[in-house]
C-alpha cells in the first residue's frame, strides 16, 4: 500500500493552488459546455466572461506554481518529513531510476507490487508535467477564438495554419480551432478523472490532505 501523505509533502500554499485549479476547471468546464451548447438563452455573455476570467486565473496559478517550486520546500520521498526544494520532485531522481517499465506493468495489472519510487513516480512526473503545455495549448486556442485577441498576428497565424491543415487548404475559418479547443477540454477532463481515481485508489488520505490539509495520525506508519 502506498504511504499516506504528510503535511510537509503538501505545503498549504500548494493546497491553495490546488483549490484554485479545481475551481478554475469547474467554471471553465461549465461555461465551456454552455458556450458550445447554450441549453437556455440569455447567458452567453456571462458564460464567455466567466470562461475567460477563470482562464486568466488558471494561467496565473500555473505560473505561480512553477515559480514556487524553486523556492517552496516539500518532502522528496514518501514516508518522511525531511524537506527540500519542490523542484527536485520534477527532476530525474535516483529513486525513479529504471522504474518506468515496472510502473507501466503495474498499471496494466502485469505487476502486483508498486515499484519503489520517490514522492512522484516516473509516470506521474510525465503526466503532471504534460499538463503544462496542454494548459498553454488550451489557452492559446482560446485566445485564437476570443474576439479581442483573435486578430493578433501571434494567434491569427495559428488559426490559419490549423485551419489550412484541418481543411486541407480551406483557409482560416474559426471552426477547426473551436473543434481543437473542444477536444483539448476533453483530454484535460479525462486526465482529471484518471488523476482523481489513481490518487485515491488505496484510500482517501490524499484528498483529505490536498483539500482540507488533514493528515492521518498514522501517516508515517502506513506501508
Amino acid at each position: 500500500m502506498a504511504h499516506k501523505p504528510v503535511r510537509e509533502g503538501h505545503p498549504i500554499v500548494f493546497v491553495i493552488t490546488h483549490w484554485i485549479n479545481l475551481l478554475a476547471m469547474l467554471f471553465l468546464t461549465l461555461s465551456g459546455f454552455y458556450i458550445h451548447y447554450p441549453v437556455v438563452g440569455g447567458w452567453m455573455g456571462w458564460a464567455r466572461g466567466t470562461h475567460f476570467f477563470w482562464m486568466f486565473i488558471l494561467l496565473i496559478c500555473l505560473a505561480f506554481r512553477i515559480i514556487a517550486s524553486f523556492f517552496v520546500k516539500t518532502t522528496n520521498m514518501p514516508g518522511t518529513r525531511e524537506q527540500d526544494r519542490d523542484i527536485k520532485n520534477w527532476l530525474p531522481q535516483a529513486a525513479n531510476r529504471h522504474q518506468m517499465w515496472p510502473t507501466i506493468k503495474y498499471y496494466l495489472f502485469f505487476k502486483k507490487d508498486y515499484p519503489i519510487s520517490a514522492k512522484y513516480a516516473s509516470l506521474q512526473k510525465i503526466a503532471y508535467l504534460a499538463t503544462i503545455p496542454l494548459t498553454l495549448l488550451a489557452a492559446y486556442t482560446g485566445f485564437c477564438l476570443w474576439g479581442p485577441t483573435s486578430q493578433w498576428a501571434f494567434f491569427r497565424v495559428g488559426t490559419n495554419l490549423w485551419a489550412s491543415w484541418f481543411n486541407f487548404g480551406g483557409g482560416g475559418a474559426l471552426m477547426p480551432m473551436r473543434v481543437l479547443h473542444y477536444w483539448i477540454m476533453w483530454v484535460i477532463l479525462i486526465f482529471t478523472a484518471v488523476h482523481a481515481y489513481l490518487a485515491n485508489i488505496y484510500n482517501f488520505a490524499p484528498s483529505k490532505m490536498i483539500f482540507a490539509w488533514i493528515e492521518d495520525p498514522d501517516a508515517l506508519d502506513s506501508h
